[in-house]
């Protein structure tokens, strides 16, 4: 491809920042166009029309009518929306609900929701294969499994089409339907088997993308490999390892100007590694807002979590009392689980002084939180990348990680060896059980008893690269690759 043109890329997703979130996927998406302009790759993003979506495009975005797609007529708004080119399907009967994009009232996936995605990734095949005012895009770049049919639809259609890449932000979440949602998506019944579209019995959106699409990432290199087992592939490690060769880790990155603590508004005092003394003003201020003793011998610890077993959060009330014999104290920001929550709520109640709890989520807190505490505990049993342990390692709140996924790919353990080479950035353990978390705790606390030691890692957590710059540069080197073995 001429190193002077531009690449195209029509991302096709159900969420992004600012718009709509529900999970670290949104702001991949949000982040990747911004990320990749000045590599010269030019993105547009396909979302649903969720009403959030539809309020955010620029009054004067174009519409055209649309076919009957699955689910019914519709239109296609596109225009700028926060400084991110998107295209939305605008589908009222299909996507005009409030609430949480894919669960109804009753907590309970909406039961049109092969529709409701099954109709977007038609669209998306149809911009990607026919072009929309001229523009046609030279990847397609989908995520999860609500883009996945996509693959199908591109791979299984008439028409030439641009190559696919799929990212599995994280395949827990599959997009499974009874076979008889097939028909009304128009899918070949000749491909409704184990080398298809077809999951032990069921349509697999997710499935399809892995099968069809041309590249298969995820978002981290430690989760490409997991993927592969069968201890976290979760039914698809099969399908993932027979494509080895098309499967590469990307590392997720952060919004350094939302996620900076010299210009902070959320925080009590902004520093940086220049400054780190300054970050104990915001210990303060987080110690006050969760009623804690700051003046402890050992480390104030913070969680920002769903508090659910996933995120290994019932290990975390294992190990606490290890915690509190170290003096350490607890500020801990999530919902989740009942048990989870009635479970941190009583530490905190046995606890006063020591544990501090909210239950539900704060954006504002959550900055206090990483600018303000000591280390940040992330003990999930598995985690795709993870976000809060990059907030942790911008904000000089060292890591206290399980060694799984990008938790393993970001954070450089305190070991032997990384503390004389001068490179440990926070604490990793495995296995992933009480014990082992504990046993990290005692090292996180005995590293904080060493005020210089504890100090140089904190400005060498700060300095390291966490941005978007390395990440996009990989998925547009990817992205070109995909474009000359098409061409």
């Amino acid at each position: 491809m001429d190193s002077e043109k531009s690449m195209k890329v029509l991302s096709v997703a159900s969420e992004c920042v600012p718009f709509v979130k529900t999970g670290g996927l949104a702001d991949v998406v949000g982040a990747l166009p911004g990320a990749l302009a000045p590599l010269g790759v030019e993105v547009r993003v396909l979302m649903p029309g969720y009403p959030a979506m539809k309020a955010a495009i620029s009054e004067d975005a174009k519409t055209q009518e649309l076919g009957r797609l699955p689910g019914g007529r519709a239109r296609l708004i596109s225009g700028p929306a926060n400084g991110t080119d998107v295209m939305v399907l605008d589908s009222p009967r299909l996507f005009d609900r409030p609430g949480n994009p894919y669960l109804g009232p009753d907590g309970k996936d909406w039961p049109d929701n092969h529709l409701r995605y099954g109709a977007f990734c038609r669209l998306a095949a149809q911009i990607a294969t026919e072009g929309l005012d001229g523009w046609q895009p030279d990847v397609v770049h989908l995520h999860d499994w609500q883009a996945g049919l996509t693959a199908a639809y591109l791979k299984l259609g008439r028409q030439p089409a641009p190559p696919s890449l799929i990212t599995i932000h994280n395949i827990a979440f599959q997009g499974l339907f009874p076979p008889e949602a097939a028909t009304p998506l128009g899918l070949p019944k000749a491909e409704f088997h184990p080398e298809g579209f077809e999951y032990f019995g069921q349509l697999g959106f997710l499935k399809a993308g892995l099968v069809y699409a041309d590249r298969i990432s995820t978002v981290s290199p430690t989760y490409a490999r997991e993927l592969m087992s069968a201890e976290f592939g979760m039914g698809l490690e099969g399908v993932i390892a027979a494509r080895r060769a098309e499967v590469h880790g990307i590392l997720n990155g952060i919004d350094l100007e939302v996620w900076n603590p010299e210009s902070d508004p959320q925080i009590a005092m902004g520093f940086s590694a220049k400054t780190p003394a300054r970050k104990a003003k915001n210990r303060v201020a987080l110690a006050q807002r969760f009623k804690l003793y700051a003046g402890g011998a050992g480390p104030l610890f913070c969680v920002v979590s769903r508090l659910t077993r996933q995120k290994g959060l019932d290990l975390l009330l294992e190990a606490l009392p290890r915690l509190l014999a170290r003096g350490a104290s607890l500020a801990v920001l999530g919902s989740g689980d009942a048990d989870l929550e009635t479970g941190f709520q009583a530490a905190a109640s046995d606890n006063p002084g020591r544990v501090g709890v909210v239950i539900g989520y704060d954006e504002p807190l959550s900055h206090l939180m990483q600018a303000g505490a000591d280390s940040i505990l992330v003990p999930s049993r598995f985690e795709p990348c993870g976000l809060t342990q990059l907030y942790g390692l911008r904000y000089g709140t060292l890591p206290l990680v399980a060694r799984t996924g990008g938790l393993a790919d970001t954070v450089i353990d305190a070991n032997e060896a990384a503390l004389q080479a001068g490179v440990a950035t926070g604490f990793q353990f495995s296995p992933i059980a009480a014990a082992p978390l504990a046993d990290a705790i005692d090292r996180a606390c005995d590293a904080f008893a060493d005020k210089k030691l504890w100090a140089a890692m904190v400005r060498r957590a700060m300095r390291h690269p966490v941005g978007w710059e390395t990440s996009a540069a990989a998925y547009a080197k990817t992205y070109a690759e995909l474009i000359e073995t098409a061409a």
